[in-house]
Order: structure tokens, then C-alpha cells, then sequence
């Protein structure tokens, strides 16, 4: 039979069931960040619901996995269900994090066992442990209910990482479970929600909204003039972020700042934008040193139709758009726009069957570039590809002063697509399987233009001074001229 423990033991237990910033000093050695302090003092006081919206990088799922070992280590025979976006993400987040603070704490490697899925306490692993759970992104509502379901115990913990894309049916059970809560019989439960503010539905939404009166909610901002912001995020970083981007972007919001994006940003261009372009005049030599970019989209089904856009500086020249072209014949009218306009760069779809137009203009003698949407993009950090980083950039050059063809079309297919964000962040673009099934025709005109933002390319200036051969600088299209 194991001796009693020591009085200091019993105080240093009681001290620390009252005190987690404590727990966390002296059984985990860490020293927490000021706002973590915050949470955690909260946590110690009983609140039931705590939501985390962070900015990229605070130190969140360190906090999240300090939690963990709190209830585990201080409420015997505890239950924690934790989840996050994704399995992957789960694994290599809160749960490495787990296992990181398990290893620097001596105490908690002689009282618990720690596997891929589960940790245990070896007194009892059946009836006290935490579990690491995935929920099925094609499953319904009610299945997906179930993640968080099926737990009972009288100290029961709900965490939810990366909580911002997470449906609510997912995190309907662990709000369900707070229904045992009783102060008198001495049953505790705590559900926390953390994630960066991706988007403007869902649990974390909703809890930092319209639920807010039901919530403590902390705000944790990368700010670089906030004195309070998180000092883990990099002050650096942060304000390159904002010099590159501007303090009012989406991903800045989002990822600097922690706050929601704009209720009407899940659309890159909205049609005031657009069509304030198409009214924009632009003289000639405005554009005509500029450097001459041509962006073919390659039709892939029977109702898309190939586009040949050209673009020089900031001017958008009329579009060329063919139907019913085989490869052959597409690629013999790039070779003559190319012959005519001589642009300084051409990007061509070479997804599906424009690889065949791109292998017949090399085959010519066209130093074409062929460009696959799908692949990684150049600025990796911000887009899940490269299709999502040129339709960007096709904004942003909008944004900044752009001068659009009066064409009706183009105004519906650039303001068309949405976008969300992925579960590390970066921003996903509608594709154009997915806008059909919204019933909307696949933007060919919009993605040929976007196709001239692919890379950068050299002013003609350079190409002067590096001896390259000049190319001429034709009017293709007046600005000035209205159909």
C-alpha cells in the first residue's frame, strides 16, 4: 500500500486545481504569454465556454494541450474529446503539442500512458483518459454529431482546434454535454473553441457573434502596434504582412489581426469593382511601354470555349474567343496572335487537352509557357495554388487601377468565383466544377485573363539591356473605344 502523500504535496494539489497558470508553471514549466494568463484564469474560475479567435502563430495549441494536462492531471476520472479541422491537423497540432508537455513533466510521464489516439491515466484507463477523434467531412449532420458524442463522466472536457471551418453539428454534442454541469453533485465541463476566423458560419462564428453573451471570447491579435498582441507571432512578420498587403486584406484580417474578413469578401472582385474598371480610360502611353502578357484558356468541355486574352501594363485588350477548335487549329490561332501582337510572354492552360496546344506551339517555335492551375504557387504561404494566386493577382491589378473591356460577360465571370480558406490558412478558390453545380457557366474569358498573372515577366526595357531581341509595342485596342 502506497503511503499517504505529504501535507506540501495536498497543498501543492489543492493550489493547483485552483490555479492552472500555476498547474502550468511548476508541473509543465512553461511561463505563459499574457493573454494565456487570461485564459487560463478563466478556465480556473469555472467558465463553461471559452472561444479562442486567433491570428496566425499565437501559441494556441501550446495553450490548448497546457489545458489538457490541467483537467486531466487536476479532475480525476476525466474525459477529454478532442478534434480539430482535419485529422492530419489534429495529429501534427494539439496533439504533438500533448505529447511535447508530457515529456518535460516527470509527474505526468508516471501517471499517464500516451498513444497516437489516446492518453490514459494508468490508474484507471478505462474510465480517465482524453481521445483524439476525426469527423467525416462527407457524413451528415447527424453523423457528424457523433465526433463529439457517447462521452460521460462527472469533469468532462470538449476541445476544438482550428475550429473556424468546423460545422456546427460537429460541436452540437460537446454543447450538449454542458447540460451535466452541477455545482452542488461537483460535475464540472468546459468546451473551448480555437481557430483563426476563416469564416463567417460555423461554431467559432457564431459563439464570437451571435452567441457572444454565451461565451467568454478572447481576441488574439499579431497587431504590431497593439500593445497587447501576442508576442510569439513575429512583430516582423506582421508588418510585412500589412506593407505587402494592406491593413484592410482579407488574409491580413484574418491571419495579422484575428478578425473576421468582410461579410461580402467570399467573392475576390465585387461587380462595383469591376465595372468602374470597364469605365476606366487609359491613354496610350499609359500601357504602351508596358510589358505585353497573352493568356490562352484552353476549352475542355463542350460548352466552354477557348479564350486568347491580352493584357499590357494596366489595359485589358478585347478578348479572342474561339469554339469548336481541335488542338491543331487552336494552337495555328495562338501562333498567328502571337505573330501579330508579338507578346512578350504567352501562358497556355496545359490542364487536360491544351498540353497538346502547348506541344504543338513549342513544336512551331513559340516559347509558350505552359501553366497547370493546380500546381504550388509562387507565394506557397498565402494560396493552396496556383490558380488561386493568379486570380488574386488579376484583383489586385483590377483593384489598383486596371482598364477593363466594356464586356458584359467578363463583369459576371470576374465576380463569379469565391473563395475560402483552407485549414492552414491559405485561400482556396471556387473551381469551375463547383461553380456549375451552382449552375453558373465556367468563366473562360476571367481565368484567360487571370492566365497573364501565371509569373512574372521581364520588362522589355530588360530584355534591351540583356540583348534580347526587342518586341514592337502595337495598339491593340483603343481604351477609348466603346461597343
Amino acid at each position: 500500500m502506497s503511503a499517504p502523500p505529504s501535507p506540501s504535496a495536498v497543498e501543492a494539489m489543492r493550489a493547483w486545481c485552483e490555479d492552472a497558470c500555476l498547474f502550468v508553471e511548476q508541473v509543465l514549466g512553461a511561463t505563459p504569454d499574457d493573454w494565456q494568463r487570461e485564459v487560463l484564469a478563466e478556465i480556473s474560475a469555472g467558465r463553461m465556454r471559452i472561444a479562442l479567435k486567433a491570428s496566425k502563430g499565437p501559441g494556441k495549441s501550446t495553450l490548448l494541450a497546457w489545458i489538457l494536462w490541467w483537467w486531466l492531471f487536476t479532475k480525476p476520472r476525466s474525459k477529454v474529446v478532442a478534434t480539430s479541422i482535419t485529422g492530419d491537423n489534429l495529429r501534427d497540432g494539439l496533439w504533438a503539442e500533448a505529447a511535447k508537455w508530457q515529456a518535460k513533466s516527470p509527474v505526468l510521464q508516471a501517471l499517464f500512458s500516451w498513444s497516437a489516439e489516446r492518453i490514459s491515466a494508468n490508474e484507471a484507463p478505462e474510465e480517465w483518459f482524453a481521445s483524439a477523434r476525426q469527423w467525416a467531412k462527407a457524413a451528415d449532420a447527424s453523423q457528424q454529431a457523433n465526433t463529439l458524442a457517447g462521452i460521460h463522466a462527472d469533469h468532462l472536457l470538449f476541445l476544438v482546434d482550428e475550429s473556424g471551418g468546423i460545422p456546427d453539428a460537429v460541436v452540437a454534442a460537446a454543447e450538449a454535454g454542458l447540460a451535466n454541469v452541477s455545482e452542488a453533485e461537483g460535475r464540472t465541463a468546459l468546451l473551448v473553441l480555437a481557430g483563426n476566423p476563416t469564416h463567417l458560419s460555423g461554431p467559432l462564428y457564431r459563439a464570437c457573434t451571435r452567441e457572444r453573451a454565451l461565451w467568454w471570447v478572447k481576441e488574439i491579435s499579431g497587431d504590431p502596434d497593439d500593445p497587447k498582441r501576442a508576442p510569439r507571432i513575429s512583430i516582423e512578420w506582421a508588418r510585412e504582412q500589412i506593407a505587402k498587403y494592406g491593413r484592410d486584406n482579407p488574409w491580413v484580417l484574418i491571419n495579422v489581426f484575428g478578425k473576421f474578413p468582410p461579410g461580402q469578401s467570399n467573392a475576390l472582385l465585387g461587380v462595383e469593382e469591376v465595372t468602374e474598371a470597364t469605365r476606366r480610360v487609359l491613354g496610350e502611353r499609359d500601357y504602351v511601354d508596358e510589358v505585353k502578357v497573352l493568356g490562352v484558356d484552353v476549352a475542355r468541355f463542350g460548352d466552354d470555349r477557348s479564350v486568347l486574352f491580352m493584357r499590357q501594363g494596366r489595359v485589358a485588350f478585347r478578348p479572342t474567343v474561339l469554339r469548336n477548335l481541335d488542338t491543331m487549329a487552336l494552337a495555328g490561332q495562338v501562333a498567328l496572335v502571337i505573330d501579330k501582337h508579338q507578346p512578350d510572354a504567352t501562358f497556355v492552360d496545359v490542364v487536360g487537352v491544351g498540353a497538346g496546344v502547348v506541344d504543338r506551339l513549342l513544336q512551331l517555335g513559340y516559347p509558350v509557357i505552359g501553366v497547370d492551375s493546380g500546381a504550388s504557387p509562387i507565394e506557397g504561404e498565402r494560396f493552396l495554388n496556383l490558380r488561386a494566386e493568379m486570380w488574386w493577382k488579376l484583383a489586385e491589378w483590377v483593384k489598383g487601377g486596371a482598364c477593363l473591356p466594356d464586356d458584359a460577360e467578363l463583369i459576371s465571370e470576374a465576380t463569379a468565383p469565391t473563395y475560402t480558406f483552407s485549414p492552414d490558412n491559405r485561400l482556396v478558390l471556387e473551381s469551375k466544377k463547383d461553380m456549375k453545380k451552382r449552375g453558373l457557366p465556367s468563366p473562360d474569358k476571367a481565368d484567360a485573363l487571370a492566365f497573364t498573372f501565371a509569373q512574372p515577366v521581364a520588362h522589355r526595357e530588360l530584355r534591351h539591356a540583356t540583348g534580347a531581341a526587342p518586341q514592337s509595342a502595337r495598339r491593340d485596342y483603343d481604351p477609348h473605344e466603346r461597343s
